[in-house]
């Protein structure tokens, strides 16, 4: 989708306000500083890719290879299944693995990304302003003053985790009877710590020059490494063979991005005159990095990942299962949401280097159409979900010691978690634009606080009385109150969105979503065979969906559907 400028945007008025966000693309030439890599401004638009295609392809390829990577993930935790089953090795891997979930999403997924893609898109910005002139380059620069010492700070805490793995597993698990083979493991998995950070920073670079494949890629690549450990190894290992997979997988994530990031950033010193000094250079080009900037963003994703704490630990004091139905349910509801992030995953990088070079208008419109068409994606699975949530949870689940008791009760858990799907979705779009400016911010971690004490409040006022579906429900009423903030904080302090229009076009596809859920709801049992039920609600649902979104006039639906007819004639 190419931003134009202001006044150059096509949408659908609504009645009775200012035009809503739209999908369509608006005509004219691409915005300099913001091209596909390879295209230069002032080329012919025939001659020059359009931004919204490149990020439209680059969106459904970062969402083919996630699905991919989670597919090979169901495979890795199916081959720990098989060959140590429900048993103490078992469960020490699933403790040592603690490390590595907490790892990727502080130096991977969040925290690394929101950091480093605004200081890269600004060195770029500040290398394009300046041009052949200057005697150094600020992306060079960058890596020079944060990777070295980000390595050496990463391998010292993996270090750490490695000596102290008896007292990490102490406090995980202290009820453990031989704690050996879990410390074992948790020595394997530790080795993350590094690997997962250096990966991070490897995606954020690339990301930021619009390299988009191998960041997607890592998870394809490190659940390979622990499948192939596994298979190879169990036999002479056992379940240390899986901790190995891990830590081998997390090297594959590195080597996975390593050929582009030396081809992209340079990392060789250009040659300056005598009388340069590269030390001093570096420090008034790079963009500043420190405390300042770190500790916001540690706070808000510490934050957001303290949401699962709180519903295990109201869980814990529930009757047994009613862990593995939260988890088994807040996995699959969560998957709507997980694809209509790729899309401000690919934009975010778009957004920071407008932010950088000051045009907050251009950063405006990209975060308006980011915002309508997350929520359209996760607003058509949520209408899924609520529909047809029993067909997926027993096609995908129901075999074995999984009954059908378990399926209705999880069914009926992700029902309720997918009214939260929205807020989780807002919340993760709405965090991106925040850290965009590369400058100090703690709203969002206001934000995120605000709504972990909602969860935790609404949850222990839930949970006695309405079990798992209380804590569901908290989970819905807190997401959706940071998601709440963030929307009404943005326009007023970064990025002057038109809060009202956005709200709206979300209220048109929220309607769309619980009539296309009530129609599935309705429908699914009418077809005995969950396969062939679940197969035709993915046609009744979007066509439901879409239906009601014209009749309610939403700029989405309208702007898409014109769109994929004008290609359509094209096409033909």
């Amino acid at each position: 989708m190419s931003e134009t400028g202001a006044g150059t945007e096509t949408g659908v008025r609504p009645v009775g306000g200012a035009a809503a966000p739209s999908l369509l693309p608006a005509p004219g030439p691409e915005p300099e500083g913001l091209l596909p890599p390879g295209a230069t401004p002032g080329t012919a638009s025939g001659e020059a890719p359009r931004l919204g295609s490149f990020l439209a392809r680059a969106a459904a390829a970062t969402a083919v290879l996630t699905v991919l990577g989670a597919v090979l993930g169901l495979v890795r935790d199916q081959a720990v299944a098989r060959y140590f089953g429900a048993s103490d090795a078992s469960d020490a891997f699933l403790i040592a693995w603690t490390v590595p979930e907490m790892a990727a999403t502080l130096l991977i997924e969040d925290g690394m990304a929101l950091l480093l893609v605004p200081a890269f898109s600004l060195a770029l910005t500040r290398r394009a302003a300046a041009g052949e002139a200057a005697g150094s380059d600020p992306v060079r620069d960058l890596v020079a003053t944060t990777l070295p010492r980000l390595f050496l700070l990463l391998a010292g805490g993996a270090a750490l985790l490695i000596a102290g793995a008896p007292w990490v597993v102490g406090v995980l698990a202290p009820g453990l009877a031989d704690p050996r083979l879990a410390v074992d493991c948790t020595r394997l998995t530790s080795v993350t710590v590094l690997t997962f950070g250096i990966t991070g920073y490897f995606s954020a670079a690339l990301r930021a020059h619009r390299s988009f494949l191998p960041p997607a890629g890592v998870y394809v690549a490190y659940n390979l490494g622990i499948i192939g450990m596994t298979l190879a190894l169990h036999a002479v290992w056992g379940v240390r063979a899986a901790a190995a997979g891990v830590a081998v997988g997390s090297v594959l994530m590195i080597l996975t991005q390593l050929p582009v990031f030396l081809r992209l950033v340079p990392l060789a010193r250009p040659r300056l005159p005598r009388c340069g000094r590269p030390v001093r250079r570096a420090a008034r080009t790079a963009p500043p990095l420190g405390f300042a900037l770190l500790a916001p963003v540690v706070l808000f994703v510490v934050s957001r990942q303290s949401q699962v704490l709180v519903e295990r630990f109201l869980a814990s004091t529930l009757p047994a299962g009613a862990i593995s139905h939260l988890n088994y349910a807040q996995k699959v509801a969560q998957l709507p949401m997980v694809l209509s992030l790729m899309i401000c995953t690919v934009t975010f990088p778009v957004v920071a280097q407008a932010m950088a070079a000051g045009d907050r208008e251009k950063a405006r419109l990209r975060v308006e159409r980011d915002l309508g068409l997350a929520g359209t994606v996760v607003l058509l699975g949520t209408a899924v979900v609520l529909g047809y949530a029993p067909q997926i949870i027993e096609v995908l689940f129901q075999r074995g010691a999984f009954d059908a008791a378990d399926t209705a009760s999880t069914a009926q858990v992700m029902r309720v978690y997918a009214l939260g799907l929205l807020g989780h979705c807002l919340v993760g779009a709405l965090s991106r634009p925040f850290f965009s400016s590369g400058r100090p911010t703690w709203f969002p971690a206001f934000a995120m606080g605000t709504g972990l004490l909602v969860t935790t409040g609404a949850g222990y006022a839930l949970t006695y009385r309405f079990g798992v579906d209380g804590i569901a429900t908290a989970n819905a009423i807190g997401i959706s109150t940071t998601a709440l903030l963030l929307l009404m904080g943005l326009g007023t302090r970064v990025v002057p969105i038109r809060t009202r229009a956005v709200a709206l076009s979300l209220g048109r596809l929220t309607g769309a979503s619980l009539a296309a859920g009530a129609a599935g709801w309705a429908c699914a049992p009418l077809v005995p065979d969950p396969v062939l039920s679940l197969a035709a609600g993915c046609l009744l649902v979007p066509s439901a969906f879409f239906l009601t979104g014209l009749a309610l006039r939403s700029p989405e639906v309208v702007s898409l559907l014109a769109l994929t007819r004008r290609r359509f004639l094209d096409g033909r």
